[in-house]
């Protein structure tokens, strides 16, 4: 979407009544072209461009759901409801109520009190009061609300960081409706930690200097062309777009001309800790679903966020009010050097040969409060797509005795104490190999008892287990019979009469680690398995539900996968969960290094041999050449 796409839907929705002084865009995002309209589209034909938007009205919190053409300049549908009313929780958050919600804290009497008796009366004013999603935990007084957390940081100054000075037990619950403080809990008094958070060079400095330039040089150009949002490099071809919840989505990826996914991305993520303290016990952050990663995207510069021959490209969100805000250079695209893609050393003429991987990156970076998630897409040239989450920024901290044991909080600085937590994300795929009739099929090793099958013990095989339903999907990540997932053709095979296919690659990862019964287990259903697969719905996009802020739970892909539709040479979507389990460790204070997740998505029989045999020799250009035989080596 564009700036004035936003503004000329803006425009629609004023002029029909829709958007008043007291109406609200939480979320607005292009509500994309069916399958049909794009099978149909030719380029220079026109297209019916649309935009979903949730409507709130900040005085009623009466939600209104409405998808708006620009092209026709007409209302296309409306839906309306109260939020937090079941099954619907609250749309996602404002920017203005992070700041609105502090401003109630501050001015509540109940807060200075408990400061005052904490002895921090004179410090209330450099206090952060951070604006944190509730949870669900079906308190009566806050059942449909619009409710909204705030603990308390202290800063020594305007530019000191508040994260390492929590003022442990004390908590403020706040109703961004009516704008009041509807329940204040005041425990313990913990002293609040004095040391010091603070990590740019001007505190931990000075910069070491042993470390020489690398430079990262492509005279002729990048090799990949750019023609609006369409890209192609090498044999791959894909769109790349934008939007406020998802961030990064990548559509119509296809591989030698042959189609892979018809659309890609991360719709969400979750962030549930394992403490028990009044503080800490309801976190479980929805950091698509309640915050919007897309709008929480940073604009990338070069030489820090991304090195080498760079095309970025610009994304446009709503704000609060529906007028559209550039985020620029927030995708970042270039080539990357990735060591040896195939090698081998032959006796005779043939010598030793070798052809360098390079692999086309595309990404961005969104902060969401005191972390941030960087999402990597990495296309290589022998036909592999793998996904990387990077999760860094500052861990979420509280205040403990120092030296004191917490069996759900390891002390990491002085009275500093980290929860366990974790950062499970969820990635959407929309497969399409070789089409969008495809099958779905579990893939083990295989071990085979010693006897008159395998007489040595050596012999091993592996075993295909068909999954033709939505229930038989819902799937596990084994490891130790190095499980795959096979997306394959109903209908292409291969030179040797096998389905061409796809293998999703799952990294060993721990699933939600809450007990099946809690409260975020419902809300997160999602990540309890590894693998869902849903047979093709428009409207089935998001996997903890569209609203998840305050959801009791259920929605999402248990709602989407209810009714056991088959998947069996159809229309397939797969759902992966994947992501990190944190105990944090001294060395992520005060700013964590980067924490990997991520998984692989590999060609097994798409194609007929190895698709970059033909790379020339060397790691530049193409008239370069590397060949070895007889010990004697020239390039």
């Amino acid at each position: 979407m564009t700036g004035p796409e936003i503004e000329a839907a803006r425009a629609i929705l004023v002029a029909s009544g829709h958007l008043t002084d007291t109406t609200r865009v939480p979320m607005l995002l292009p509500d994309e072209p069916t399958k049909d309209e794009l099978a149909a589209w030719t380029p220079g034909s026109p297209v019916d461009r649309r935009v979903e938007v949730t409507l709130m009205d900040v005085e009623t919190n009466r939600v209104t759901e409405v998808v708006v053409s620009i092209t026709n300049e007409t209302i296309v549908s409306e839906h309306v409801h109260k939020a937090g009313e079941a099954p619907y929780g609250q749309p996602q958050y404002l920017f203005e109520e992070y700041e609105r919600a502090e401003g109630i804290v501050k001015a509540s009497p109940e807060w200075r009190a408990a400061m005052k008796r904490r002895g921090l009366e004179d410090r209330c004013e450099l206090a952060f009061c951070s604006p944190l999603a509730p949870g669900f935990v079906g308190r009566e007084n806050e059942v449909g609300r619009r409710v909204i957390r705030s603990l308390t940081f202290l800063r020594d100054s305007e530019d000191d960081i508040p994260w390492a000075h929590p003022v442990e037990g004390l908590i403020v619950h706040i109703d961004l409706v009516t704008n009041e403080v509807i329940g204040i809990e005041d425990e313990g008094d913990i002293p609040v930690p004095a040391g010091s958070g603070k990590y740019t060079l001007d505190a931990v400095g000075p910069a070491r200097t042993s470390l020489k330039p690398i430079e990262i040089t492509q005279p002729e150009g990048p090799s990949f062309q750019v023609e609006g949002s369409k890209v192609d490099w090498e044999k791959w071809s894909m769109r790349v777009g934008f939007n406020a919840r998802e961030g990064l989505v990548l559509s119509d990826i296809s591989f030698d001309g042959r189609s892979v996914l018809s659309r890609a991305s991360v719709p969400e993520m979750v962030v549930p800790y394992g403490d028990t303290i009044n503080t800490k016990f309801w976190i479980s952050y929805f950091d698509a679903g309640e915050y919007l990663l897309g709008k929480n995207g940073n604009p990338l510069q070069l030489g820090c966020d991304c090195l080498g021959v760079i095309h970025y490209f610009d994304g446009y969100v709503a704000d609060d009010h529906g007028h559209a805000v550039q985020i620029p250079n927030v995708v970042c695209m270039h080539e990357e050097d990735y060591g040896v893609l195939w090698k081998h050393t032959e006796m005779g003429p043939v010598g030793a040969q070798v052809r360098r991987s390079r692999r086309l990156v595309v990404s961005y970076f969104a902060t969401v409060g005191n972390y941030d998630y960087g999402f990597f897409w990495y296309f290589y040239l022998d036909g592999s797509i793998q996904v990387e989450a990077k999760a860094t920024g500052i861990v979420f901290v509280g205040a403990g005795i120092p030296g004191s044991a917490n069996p759900h909080a390891p002390e990491i600085a002085p009275g500093v104490f980290a929860p366990v937590h974790q950062h499970l994300f969820c990635a959407r795929l929309d497969v399409a190999i070789d089409g969008e009739d495809n099958r779905l099929v579990e893939v083990d090793a295989q071990r085979i008892p010693m006897g008159a099958d395998n007489p040595f013990g050596n012999a091993f095989t592996w075993s295909e287990t068909p999954l033709r339903t939505e229930q038989e999907a819902q799937r596990l990540a084994d490891p130790t019979v190095a499980r795959v997932w096979q997306v394959e053709s109903a209908s292409r095979t291969n030179h040797l009469g096998k389905p061409t296919a796809y293998h999703l690659l799952p990294e060993a990862s721990a699933l939600l680690m809450a007990d099946p019964q809690s409260s975020v287990a419902a809300r997160a259903a999602f990540t309890t398995k590894h693998l869902w697969a849903t047979a093709y719905d428009r409207e089935e996009r998001w996997p903890g539900g569209r609203y998840p802020n305050a959801h009791q739970g259920g929605a999402g892909l248990p709602e989407y996968t209810a009714d056991d539709r088959s998947i069996d040479g159809t229309d397939l979507v797969l759902w992966h969960t994947f992501g990190l389990t944190h105990i944090p460790r001294t060395e992520d204070w005060p700013i964590m290094p980067v924490d990997y997740a991520g998984f692989w998505f590999k060609p097994y029989g798409f194609n007929d041999v190895n698709p970059a045999m033909d790379l020339p020799e060397g790691s530049t250009a193409a008239a370069s050449s590397c060949h070895c035989a007889g010990g004697d080596c020239a390039c």
